[in-house]
């Protein structure tokens, strides 16, 4: 097991200048991270640094509320698909599952995944405002929709990835979809026992630090 091989190196921060966005791509080619992951208007720089490497170029949207229109997730997904995104991390419509209207929230789900293709879609759930059952419920809704992955969280919520969380999501989607675990998950130990719970991805802002830590304890 390569720890690299799990890290999604982001920077989602409003701040980002497009100099920290290509120092965010230079390192994931150094340390051979899984993907980046960027803001929409990120995408075309990124892909520009990120070309003729094995790097995964991932865009978020309806980020990071998930309460934009449908229509309005699925012209960005597109925008960014087109710039050359290979995934999208998309925030489901938190207020639509709270209101119980799952109907609606899985058919959004679905129309961005129909506009992707065979390209990835991350679900975030952002768990922090779910209870248990809203998680299970959100996990489903992912998965019928045909969600490639469910994801803990923003980062930019009132908290990150919880152990529990992702046990609760581990049984709810079973094999039918991945797990991305992200928000404050930033050294190696933690990222670990993530791995070691199932989960495909690690969403961090942390992968080097992450790495260098993975090489100290091997001396």
């Amino acid at each position: 097991m390569h720890l690299q091989d799990y890290i999604d190196h982001t920077l989602l921060s409003p701040t980002a200048t497009v100099a920290d966005i290509k120092e965010l791509c230079r390192e994931a080619i150094q340390y051979q991270f899984k993907a980046v992951c960027v803001h929409g208007c990120h995408v075309t720089t990124a892909k520009e640094e990120l070309k003729g490497t094995l790097v995964k170029l991932a865009a978020v949207v309806g980020f990071p509320l998930g309460a934009m229109s449908t229509e309005a997730k699925i012209f960005e997904a597109r925008d960014c698909v087109e710039k050359g995104a290979n995934e999208v991390d998309m925030v489901i419509n938190i207020g639509w599952l709270k209101s119980g209207l799952n109907e609606q929230a899985r058919d959004e789900i679905f129309q961005v995944k129909k506009e992707l293709g065979q390209k990835t879609l991350k679900v975030i759930l952002e768990n922090c405002f779910l209870s248990d059952q809203e998680i299970k419920k959100a996990c489903h809704l992912a998965v019928s929709a045909g969600a490639d992955f469910v994801k803990t969280s923003t980062g930019f919520g009132s908290g990150g990835a919880t152990f529990k969380d992702v046990e609760l999501m581990k049984e709810a989607v079973g094999n039918k979809a991945l797990i991305k675990a992200s928000g404050g998950i930033r050294d190696r130990e933690t990222a670990l026992k993530y791995i070691e719970m199932g989960v495909a991805r690690i969403g961090t802002s942390s992968g080097p630090k992450l790495i260098e830590e993975s090489s100290k304890s091997d001396l």
